[in-house]
Protein backbone atom coordinates (compact mmCIF):
# COMPACT_ATOMS: atom_id res chain seq x y z
CA UNK A 1 0.00 0.00 0.00
CA UNK A 2 1.16 3.17 -0.72
CA UNK A 3 2.63 5.59 1.93
CA UNK A 4 3.21 2.67 4.28
CA UNK A 5 7.21 1.58 5.18
CA UNK A 6 8.07 -2.01 5.88
CA UNK A 7 9.72 -2.59 8.98
CA UNK A 8 13.30 -3.83 8.25
CA UNK A 9 13.89 -6.72 10.43
CA UNK A 10 16.28 -9.72 10.81
CA UNK A 11 16.01 -13.06 12.66
CA UNK A 12 19.41 -14.11 14.67
CA UNK A 13 19.75 -17.96 15.76
CA UNK A 14 21.99 -17.54 19.21
CA UNK A 15 21.63 -21.12 19.93
CA UNK A 16 25.19 -21.72 20.48
CA UNK A 17 26.31 -18.20 19.75
CA UNK A 18 29.34 -16.70 22.16
CA UNK A 19 27.87 -13.58 23.42
CA UNK A 20 31.07 -11.29 22.17
CA UNK A 21 29.66 -12.46 18.97
CA UNK A 22 26.60 -12.22 19.50
CA UNK A 23 26.74 -8.47 20.72
CA UNK A 24 28.89 -7.90 17.51
CA UNK A 25 26.47 -9.13 15.17
CA UNK A 26 23.98 -6.82 17.14
CA UNK A 27 26.11 -3.57 16.42
CA UNK A 28 26.66 -4.52 12.88
CA UNK A 29 22.99 -5.13 12.50
CA UNK A 30 22.32 -1.46 13.70
CA UNK A 31 24.72 -0.14 11.89
CA UNK A 32 23.00 -1.62 8.33
CA UNK A 33 19.79 0.21 9.75
CA UNK A 34 18.03 -2.91 10.68
CA UNK A 35 14.80 -1.55 13.06
CA UNK A 36 14.00 -4.71 14.31
CA UNK A 37 15.59 -7.89 15.25
CA UNK A 38 14.50 -10.85 16.34
CA UNK A 39 16.64 -13.58 18.70
CA UNK A 40 15.49 -16.85 19.24
CA UNK A 41 17.36 -19.57 21.33
CA UNK A 42 18.77 -17.09 23.55
CA UNK A 43 20.37 -18.60 26.26
CA UNK A 44 22.90 -16.69 29.37
CA UNK A 45 24.41 -14.34 27.19
CA UNK A 46 25.51 -11.38 28.64
CA UNK A 47 25.26 -7.80 27.44
CA UNK A 48 22.80 -7.79 24.80
CA UNK A 49 21.52 -4.48 23.77
CA UNK A 50 24.48 -3.12 26.36
CA UNK A 51 25.29 0.68 24.61
CA UNK A 52 23.37 0.43 21.88
CA UNK A 53 21.85 4.26 20.71
CA UNK A 54 19.55 3.74 18.30
CA UNK A 55 16.08 3.72 18.06
CA UNK A 56 15.81 -0.46 17.45
CA UNK A 57 13.46 -2.74 18.88
CA UNK A 58 15.15 -5.97 19.95
CA UNK A 59 12.71 -8.81 20.46
CA UNK A 60 14.62 -12.29 22.66
CA UNK A 61 13.57 -15.88 22.62
CA UNK A 62 14.55 -17.30 26.01
CA UNK A 63 17.26 -16.00 28.91
CA UNK A 64 19.03 -13.08 28.39
CA UNK A 65 22.58 -12.96 30.60
CA UNK A 66 23.64 -10.38 32.68
CA UNK A 67 23.33 -6.71 31.96
CA UNK A 68 21.09 -6.56 29.26
CA UNK A 69 20.45 -3.27 27.71
CA UNK A 70 23.61 -1.84 30.55
CA UNK A 71 24.29 1.87 29.43
CA UNK A 72 22.04 1.78 26.56
CA UNK A 73 19.66 4.82 25.60
CA UNK A 74 16.52 4.86 23.15
CA UNK A 75 16.45 1.29 22.03
CA UNK A 76 13.22 -1.06 22.98
CA UNK A 77 13.81 -4.63 24.48
CA UNK A 78 10.84 -7.26 24.67
CA UNK A 79 12.01 -10.87 26.87
CA UNK A 80 10.29 -13.54 26.27
CA UNK A 81 11.14 -15.30 28.71
CA UNK A 82 13.20 -14.10 31.95
CA UNK A 83 15.86 -11.93 33.01
CA UNK A 84 19.43 -12.23 34.82
CA UNK A 85 20.83 -9.86 37.11
CA UNK A 86 21.93 -6.32 36.08
CA UNK A 87 19.22 -5.46 33.96
CA UNK A 88 19.26 -2.02 32.61
CA UNK A 89 21.97 -0.98 34.20
CA UNK A 90 22.91 2.71 33.92
CA UNK A 91 20.19 2.37 31.08
CA UNK A 92 19.98 6.28 30.11
CA UNK A 93 16.37 5.91 27.80
CA UNK A 94 14.34 3.41 26.07
CA UNK A 95 12.23 0.87 27.23
CA UNK A 96 12.80 -2.90 28.41
CA UNK A 97 9.64 -5.37 29.09
CA UNK A 98 10.26 -9.08 30.75
CA UNK A 99 6.99 -11.01 30.28
CA UNK A 100 8.63 -13.55 33.38
CA UNK A 101 10.62 -12.37 36.38
CA UNK A 102 14.07 -10.70 36.22
CA UNK A 103 17.26 -10.97 38.65
CA UNK A 104 18.50 -8.85 41.28
CA UNK A 105 19.64 -5.36 40.66
CA UNK A 106 17.18 -4.09 38.52
CA UNK A 107 17.83 -1.15 37.18
CA UNK A 108 21.16 -0.46 38.80
CA UNK A 109 22.09 3.30 38.39
CA UNK A 110 19.68 3.52 35.51
CA UNK A 111 18.67 7.10 35.10
CA UNK A 112 16.49 7.44 32.06
CA UNK A 113 13.70 4.60 30.50
CA UNK A 114 11.53 2.43 31.59
CA UNK A 115 11.00 -1.73 32.46
CA UNK A 116 8.53 -3.05 33.04
CA UNK A 117 8.71 -6.37 34.43
CA UNK A 118 5.76 -8.78 34.38
CA UNK A 119 6.42 -11.02 37.67
CA UNK A 120 9.17 -10.87 40.24
CA UNK A 121 12.52 -9.66 40.64
CA UNK A 122 15.35 -10.26 43.13
CA UNK A 123 17.64 -8.12 45.59
CA UNK A 124 18.01 -4.62 45.37
CA UNK A 125 15.82 -3.65 42.55
CA UNK A 126 16.42 -0.33 41.71
CA UNK A 127 19.24 0.29 43.98
CA UNK A 128 21.16 3.65 43.06
CA UNK A 129 18.10 4.84 40.43
CA UNK A 130 18.66 8.09 39.64
CA UNK A 131 17.17 11.22 37.89
CA UNK A 132 17.94 14.56 36.46
CA UNK A 133 16.06 17.43 34.13
CA UNK A 134 13.48 15.82 32.41
CA UNK A 135 14.92 12.27 32.71
CA UNK A 136 12.75 10.49 35.33
CA UNK A 137 12.98 6.66 35.01
CA UNK A 138 10.89 4.12 36.01
CA UNK A 139 10.70 0.90 37.05
CA UNK A 140 7.23 -1.52 37.22
CA UNK A 141 7.00 -4.88 38.98
CA UNK A 142 3.60 -7.02 38.56
CA UNK A 143 4.89 -9.13 41.35
CA UNK A 144 7.05 -8.62 44.12
CA UNK A 145 10.78 -7.72 45.37
CA UNK A 146 13.60 -9.29 47.71
CA UNK A 147 15.05 -7.20 50.22
CA UNK A 148 16.57 -3.63 49.95
CA UNK A 149 14.59 -3.09 47.02
CA UNK A 150 15.07 1.05 46.66
CA UNK A 151 17.98 1.24 48.05
CA UNK A 152 19.75 4.22 47.97
CA UNK A 153 17.66 5.25 45.72
CA UNK A 154 17.86 9.12 44.51
CA UNK A 155 15.19 9.61 41.66
CA UNK A 156 12.73 8.14 39.38
CA UNK A 157 9.54 5.89 40.37
CA UNK A 158 9.25 2.25 41.66
CA UNK A 159 5.75 0.79 41.52
CA UNK A 160 5.31 -2.90 42.94
CA UNK A 161 2.05 -4.47 42.34
CA UNK A 162 1.75 -8.06 44.11
CA UNK A 163 -0.84 -8.96 41.54
CA UNK A 164 -0.73 -12.10 42.60
CA UNK A 165 -1.99 -11.08 46.48
CA UNK A 166 1.25 -13.16 48.13
CA UNK A 167 2.27 -9.83 50.12
CA UNK A 168 5.18 -7.81 50.11
CA UNK A 169 8.13 -10.12 51.72
CA UNK A 170 10.72 -7.03 50.90
CA UNK A 171 13.03 -6.07 54.15
CA UNK A 172 14.63 -2.75 54.53
CA UNK A 173 12.61 -1.28 51.65
CA UNK A 174 13.73 1.88 50.78
CA UNK A 175 17.02 1.79 52.85
CA UNK A 176 18.56 4.66 52.43
CA UNK A 177 16.98 6.23 49.88
CA UNK A 178 16.92 10.22 49.61
CA UNK A 179 15.25 10.92 46.22
CA UNK A 180 12.48 9.43 43.76
CA UNK A 181 9.58 7.75 44.55
CA UNK A 182 8.69 4.30 45.81
CA UNK A 183 4.13 2.96 45.22
CA UNK A 184 3.38 0.16 47.02
CA UNK A 185 -0.25 -1.81 46.01
CA UNK A 186 -1.74 -3.61 49.19
CA UNK A 187 -0.12 -3.30 52.56
CA UNK A 188 3.33 -2.98 53.50
CA UNK A 189 4.32 -2.86 57.49
CA UNK A 190 6.32 -0.28 58.48
CA UNK A 191 9.13 -2.54 59.81
CA UNK A 192 9.86 -3.79 56.92
CA UNK A 193 10.86 -0.66 55.35
CA UNK A 194 14.12 1.47 56.08
CA UNK A 195 14.15 4.28 58.46
CA UNK A 196 14.65 7.31 55.79
CA UNK A 197 11.59 6.35 53.97
CA UNK A 198 8.11 8.11 55.43
CA UNK A 199 4.78 6.68 54.24
CA UNK A 200 1.51 8.32 53.31
CA UNK A 201 -1.27 7.89 50.67
CA UNK A 202 -0.63 9.14 47.15
CA UNK A 203 -2.82 12.25 46.33
CA UNK A 204 -5.16 12.48 43.54
CA UNK A 205 -3.02 14.46 41.04
CA UNK A 206 0.13 11.60 42.22
CA UNK A 207 -2.21 8.95 42.27
CA UNK A 208 -3.94 10.22 38.53
CA UNK A 209 0.03 10.14 37.35
CA UNK A 210 0.52 6.73 38.70
CA UNK A 211 -3.01 5.70 36.90
CA UNK A 212 -1.60 6.47 33.39
CA UNK A 213 1.62 4.99 33.86
CA UNK A 214 0.26 1.54 34.82
CA UNK A 215 -2.23 1.91 31.75
CA UNK A 216 0.97 1.58 29.61
CA UNK A 217 2.62 -1.33 31.92
CA UNK A 218 -1.15 -3.08 31.97
CA UNK A 219 -1.25 -2.54 28.05
CA UNK A 220 1.98 -4.66 27.52
CA UNK A 221 1.30 -7.36 29.29
CA UNK A 222 -2.98 -7.55 28.22
CA UNK A 223 -3.58 -6.75 31.93
CA UNK A 224 -6.92 -5.32 33.10
CA UNK A 225 -6.32 -1.94 34.72
CA UNK A 226 -9.43 -1.21 36.54
CA UNK A 227 -8.27 -4.42 38.33
CA UNK A 228 -5.06 -2.93 39.50
CA UNK A 229 -6.02 0.22 40.37
CA UNK A 230 -8.88 -1.21 42.39
CA UNK A 231 -6.27 -1.92 45.72
CA UNK A 232 -5.42 0.76 47.58
CA UNK A 233 -1.98 2.28 47.24
CA UNK A 234 0.84 3.74 49.34
CA UNK A 235 3.23 6.13 48.69
CA UNK A 236 7.04 6.18 50.25
CA UNK A 237 8.86 9.09 50.00
CA UNK A 238 12.37 10.05 51.55
CA UNK A 239 12.49 11.90 54.59
CA UNK A 240 15.53 13.63 53.80
CA UNK A 241 17.84 14.69 51.28
CA UNK A 242 20.97 13.63 53.05
CA UNK A 243 20.36 10.40 55.33
CA UNK A 244 23.96 9.78 56.26
CA UNK A 245 24.81 13.72 56.53
CA UNK A 246 25.67 13.45 59.39
CA UNK A 247 27.90 10.34 60.01
CA UNK A 248 30.30 11.99 57.43
CA UNK A 249 29.93 16.06 59.52
CA UNK A 250 32.67 17.13 62.08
Amino acid sequence: MAGITATKTLTIDAGGVYYRELNARLREATEQGYERIELYNVNGQRYIGTNLRRPVEIVIHGTPGNDLAAFADGLRITVHGNAQDGCGNTMNGGEIVIHGRAGDILGYSMRGGRIFVRDDVGYRAAIHMKEYGDQKPVIVVGGSAQHFVGEYMAGGTLVLLDLEGRGHQAEALGTGMHGGLIYIRGHIDKRQLGREVGVEEPSPEEFAGLRALLADYAQRFDLDLDAIVSQPFLKLYPQSLRPYGRLYAY
